[in-house]
C-alpha cells in the first residue's frame, strides 16, 4: 500500500493535530465562536448552561461585542439558545432533535459510504485500516478506563468514520455528513459513557461494532455495510432513548 500501518497513523494523529492550529489572522469573534463551539460540543459547557458575558469574558479572555457576534452565529445552528431580553444559554439535549439528526446522518452516510465503496482505490483502502487501527486502540483504551468519553476516543472515532466515506467522491456529501458529525457528537459522548459503564454486562460492545463496519467495507460490502452503519447509529439513539431518566430534554 506504499505507506506502512505505522506512518499512516502517525500522519492522521499529526494532521489532526494540525487542524487545531488556529491562524494568526483570525478575528477575535470567529476566536470566539470556534471556542465556545468546540467547549458545547465537547460537554465543556454543560447543556442548559446560562451563557453570561462577564463569564465569558473571563473564560475566554474576548470583549463582549465579539462574544454576542459568535453567540448569535451559535444561535444559528441550534447550539445555543437566544432568551428574549435575558442573554443566551446552551441548548438543552432534546431526543427528539437528536432522533432528526440521526435519520439525516444514517442517509446521508449510507448513500457516501455506498459511493465509497464502489469508487475507492488502494490509498483509500490505507486510509481505512488505519483508521482501523487507531480506532480499535482508542476504542480498547476506553474500555479500560471505565470513564467518559475523552478526546481521543473522539478524535479516532471522526476519523475513523471519515475514512470509511472518504472516497464518495461529493464534497458537498462530504460536508453535509461533517457538520452533522459536529452536532451528533455532544448526544454520542453522552451514550458511549453509557456504554462504557455498562459494557461489562454485555450491554453494548462499541469496539465490536467499528470492526464488523470496517471488514465490511474492506469487503466492498455495500449492503452489509451500510445495515451496520445504521445499526451503530441506532444503537447510540437507543441508549439515550432508553434511559427513564431522559424524557423530552436529556439532562447533562
Amino acid at each position: 500500500m506504499g505507506m506502512n500501518l505505522a506512518a499512516l497513523v502517525e500522519v492522521m494523529v499529526t494532521a489532526r493535530a494540525n487542524n487545531l492550529n488556529v491562524s494568526t489572522h483570525e478575528s477575535m469573534a470567529q476566536r470566539a465562536y470556534r471556542l465556545i463551539r468546540a467547549d458545547i460540543i465537547s460537554g465543556a459547557r454543560d447543556p442548559g448552561e446560562r451563557l453570561r458575558i462577564e463569564m465569558l469574558k473571563t473564560v475566554y479572555d474576548i470583549g463582549p461585542t465579539p462574544l454576542r457576534e459568535a453567540l448569535q452565529k451559535l444561535s444559528t445552528e441550534g447550539l445555543v439558545l437566544a432568551l428574549e431580553k435575558r442573554g443566551f444559554m446552551v441548548s438543552p439535549l432534546n431526543l427528539d432533535e437528536f432522533s432528526d439528526l440521526n435519520i439525516a446522518r444514517i442517509e446521508i452516510e449510507k448513500v457516501a459510504l455506498t459511493r465509497s465503496l464502489a469508487l475507492g482505490d488502494s490509498q483509500w483502502e490505507s486510509r481505512v485500516v488505519a483508521a482501523t487501527y487507531l480506532m480499535k486502540r482508542e476504542d480498547e483504551a476506553l474500555l479500560a478506563s471505565g470513564a467518559g468519553v475523552y478526546d481521543a476516543w473522539e478524535s479516532a472515532n471522526a476519523e475513523f468514520h471519515a475514512a470509511m466515506i472518504a472516497a464518495c467522491g461529493s464534497k458537498w456529501l462530504l460536508q453535509m455528513r461533517d457538520q452533522l458529525q459536529d452536532m451528533c457528537e455532544r448526544y454520542r459522548r453522552s451514550s458511549i459513557s453509557q456504554s462504557n459503564k455498562k459494557t461489562a454486562n454485555g450491554n453494548r460492545d462499541v469496539g465490536e461494532e467499528h470492526a464488523a463496519i470496517s471488514d465490511a467495507v474492506l469487503s466492498r460490502n455495500s449492503e452489509l455495510a451500510c445495515q451496520l452503519t445504521e445499526s451503530h447509529y441506532m444503537k447510540t439513539l437507543s441508549r439515550l432513548g432508553g434511559n427513564p431518566n431522559l424524557v423530552g430534554d436529556l439532562q447533562p
